[in-house]
């Protein structure tokens, strides 16, 4: 550690006045304008106060403690705070508010939590946690420095998020224009017109190899979890050029369908919860790219406990069928304005990953004394 630095224990730099806490529950709170926090923020706004200062609150449970996870936030003026957050008032003749945050903030503090089935930050861990605090000066001018740096890589990230949005707007802005209306030559069709329709078979023996297929399952497509697992019998078997769909999905029944197309040869089957849709009609992707768009029609929108597509609901999705040339050309300029996109959004999220690298670095030098 720098010379000039002490280290002392988080509990005999801050006065912890938890004893104060009162949880209201969600019933019993009436609507007021002082925020009530928890663990990780603002959960409500009540009508009473039980704090009127500054203050450091920590989350005991129901927070994240890992390096960057937002573990401590200060709070300032008239505020009611439960019982799932340490409150600390700071010894300010020997520490900073700002000090303190940045500093638990940055640490992996989950050494100090206990607890398997409810993970807890209890206070007496808190307590111990280990604090460099250099002269209140020097804990100034680095919290000076920090706090600028960190207000130029907020506006950079800002910047970067919107462009990253920016171009994914692009993409969609194309996507919808393409479909929103039809050309003269365009034929109106619905999918059952112009499509085969199969469904995805149960598939009761699951193994983890040998196995000759995957199977596309809905935690795959909407992205939700597992990617696949590999079935013993392939009962479905896809072909290059095929769209699974997803029949069914999340409990409130308000997903949207999500498609997966197939582009290799003898691989992929379908569980039950999945449909094939196949065309010699249309171009795959331009297939591809119209049912995407047109999901909306396919919300899952049959009440609050069934939240499986019907098949009628399936086959009568409006689809318009152009020449197949005309597919061609609108598809490969959508694949070619995705690839951009693709290609735009990898750019930007490697920027962000860089501007949170240098935030980390920043706090590393900070806390080592090297800022």
């Amino acid at each position: 550690m720098k010379n000039g630095w002490k280290r002392e224990q988080l509990g005999e730099l801050c006065e912890i006045l938890d004893s104060q806490r009162k949880p209201i529950t969600k019933r019993d709170r009436t609507a007021g304008k002082f925020p009530y926090y928890g663990a990780t923020g603002i959960v409500d706004y009540v009508n009473n106060f039980i704090f009127d200062e500054p203050l450091v609150l920590v989350g005991e449970d129901g927070a994240k403690w890992e390096s960057g996870a937002s573990t401590a936030f200060r709070v300032d003026g008239k505020c009611w705070v439960n019982n799932h957050a340490h409150v600390l008032r700071p010894h300010r003749k020997t520490v900073l508010d700002n000090w303190l945050v940045h500093f638990l903030n940055h640490s992996d503090l989950t050494e100090f939590v206990s607890g398997l089935t409810v993970p807890k930050l209890n206070q007496g861990n808190l307590r111990r946690i280990p604090i460099p605090v250099p002269p209140l000066p020097e804990q100034q001018r680095i919290v000076g420095l920090l706090e600028e740096a960190f207000a130029g890589i907020a506006t950079a990230k800002a910047n970067a998020e919107k462009n990253l949005q920016s171009a994914r707007a692009l993409f969609e802005s194309f996507h919808d224009s393409v479909f929103s209306r039809k050309h003269e030559n365009w034929a109106d069709k619905t999918l059952g017109e112009v499509c085969e329709y199969a469904n995805g078979k149960a598939h009761e023996r699951f193994i983890d190899k040998d196995g000759r297929f995957f199977v596309i399952n809905s935690k795959f497509i909407s992205t939700d979890g597992e990617v696949f697992k590999k079935s013993h019998e392939a009962l479905l078997l896809l072909q290059p050029g095929d769209i699974a769909m997803v029949l069914s999905d999340v409990p409130n029944g308000k997903a949207l369908a999500k498609c997966f197309l197939v582009e290799e040869a003898n691989t992929y089957t379908l569980n039950q919860r999945i449909c094939l849709i196949r065309s010699t009609k249309f171009h795959t992707k331009f297939l591809f790219y119209q049912i995407n768009r047109n999901r909306h029609f396919l919300s899952f929108n049959n009440g609050e406990n069934q939240t499986n597509l019907r098949l009628n609901q399936v086959l009568s999705c409006p689809l318009f069928l152009p020449p197949l040339i005309e597919q061609k050309t609108i598809a490969d300029k959508l694949d070619a304005m995705s690839e951009e996109t693709q290609r735009l959004a990898s750019i930007y999220e490697r920027k962000l990953a860089a501007l949170e690298a240098l935030k980390k670095s920043l706090l590393h030098q900070a806390f080592a004394g090297n800022l």
